[in-house]
């Protein structure tokens, strides 16, 4: 009996550490690093609640858009493109591509940013059209599955937020408070923080990736789609989502103990983001913050542009996978080379890139809730998923999620 309760966990470790955590750390892009050390800065400790109130909302979300593609084994443009109306998949890829590639050309201007930080004597765009290039290479030549195996230990670098609040002067009374007890404030900035914050990490390029990522699982791995698979999937959610929000919630701790306590309540140059690491690296935290912005974001640019890639490939009926090689998805491939192209080319309209990060976190907030109510629609439609339709919970959360994030957005708008 011991010994099965000490398989089962570990078997439970196992799951929760599963495809989502490399999903779960992309969530914390260059433009999630950007939001939260915004939201710290300019609000202190007001909005730690957050990342407990999104982290059921962005667990029901993936696991629905998941279990889509394990049910179907069609990604979500190819399920509109067959169960809907053509309107509908015109209205979803004219709401997405531009956002996305807004996110694509945010995060290469961002790393280019940072890596001027480190070498300050050549300019920030060198940078920007090295990393477009390298990742074009490397999409392309190499087995994205395998790079983000690496990449995703440069990501630990993102855990030195948590180790920020225990060595700087923390109010943990006023932490605590603003975590389970939130003030909220019905004004423009503070809601497009919580708007920004929604979008960043209820992000609409990750419904696409995760239903497409559960297709190419059940293929490859030959699984058969009963109870035990379909639970499977879901710690696996939950752990990648946890990963997720636990970095969300230091980050804006760092960023508020640190910047918000030293009056910067405005966070305009990647100097003032990265010194919210000041406290545990002193001059290295430009290092650090750099391994986080570069790391995070050479393991999501090709998932943003992956996501495109499926969208694309399933509306025009193209060959599509990370498993195969250029010459057998040309289209798919080439999708992801102009997406990226397209990004580095929005660096031309000289837009700040914290300012940059920021906008596309709030785009996607509004984007969101039409794509969430799809997802709704498709997961409560027993031609689609026959007896995996959702539950009563799950449709309670899910339509909250929905209800959240239009009214924010509308609220946001209405007060601009």
């Amino acid at each position: 009996m011991r010994k099965r309760r000490k398989a089962k966990r570990i078997n439970y470790i196992r799951k929760a550490l599963g495809p989502s955590l490399i999903t779960g750390a992309s969530d914390d892009d260059p433009s999630g690093i950007a939001t939260y050390t915004q939201a710290g800065a300019q609000f202190g400790t007001s909005l730690l609640w957050t990342a407990i109130v999104t982290y059921p909302l962005m667990v029901a979300i993936q696991e629905m858009c998941a279990r889509i593609g394990m049910v179907t084994k069609m990604g979500l443009t190819g399920i509109i493109k067959r169960f809907y109306p053509r309107p509908v998949l015109i209205l979803v890829i004219a709401i997405s591509f531009p956002s996305v590639v807004l996110n694509i050309g945010a995060d290469i201007a961002g790393m280019g940013a940072v890596a001027n930080l480190l070498f300050p004597e050549l300019p920030g765009w060198f940078f920007s059209v090295l990393f477009t290039i390298l990742l074009i290479y490397s999409i392309i030549k190499w087995n994205y599955k395998r790079i983000s195996a690496v990449l995703k230990w440069l990501c630990i670098s993102l855990f030195t937020y948590i180790f920020i609040p225990f060595i700087t002067n923390t109010n943990w009374q006023a932490a605590l408070y603003s975590t389970f007890l939130p003030r909220i404030q019905l004004n423009a900035d503070y809601l497009m923080a919580i708007v920004a914050i929604l979008g960043t990490t209820i992000s609409p390029y990750l419904f696409f990736w995760q239903t497409s990522m559960e297709v190419e699982e059940v293929r490859e791995q030959h699984i058969i789609v009963d109870k035990r698979s379909i639970t499977a999937m879901q710690y696996d959610i939950k752990g990648g989502m946890l990963f997720t929000n636990i970095v969300f919630y230091f980050i804006i701790l760092a960023a508020a103990n640190v910047l918000f306590s030293a009056g910067i309540h405005k966070v305009n140059t990647v100097e003032e983001a990265a010194k919210a690491l000041e406290p545990l690296a002193g001059k290295t935290s430009y290092i650090l913050f750099a391994m986080g912005v570069i790391g995070t974001g050479l393991l999501a640019i090709p998932i943003l542009a992956g996501s495109l890639s499926y969208m694309m490939a399933e509306a025009f009926n193209w060959e599509e996978g990370l498993d195969k090689k250029f010459h057998e998805a040309k289209g798919f491939y080439f999708t992801m080379a102009v997406s990226l192209v397209l990004g580095l080319l929005i660096q031309a309209l000289d837009i700040n890139p914290v300012k940059a990060l920021l906008y596309t976190a709030v785009l996607y907030g509004i984007v969101a809730p039409i794509l969430i109510a799809i997802i709704l629609h498709i997961c409560n439609n027993k031609m689609i998923m026959g007896r995996y339709t959702n539950d009563r919970l799950t449709n309670i959360v899910g339509f909250f999620t929905l209800t959240v994030m239009t009214l924010t957005a509308i609220l946001f708008l209405a007060l601009l």
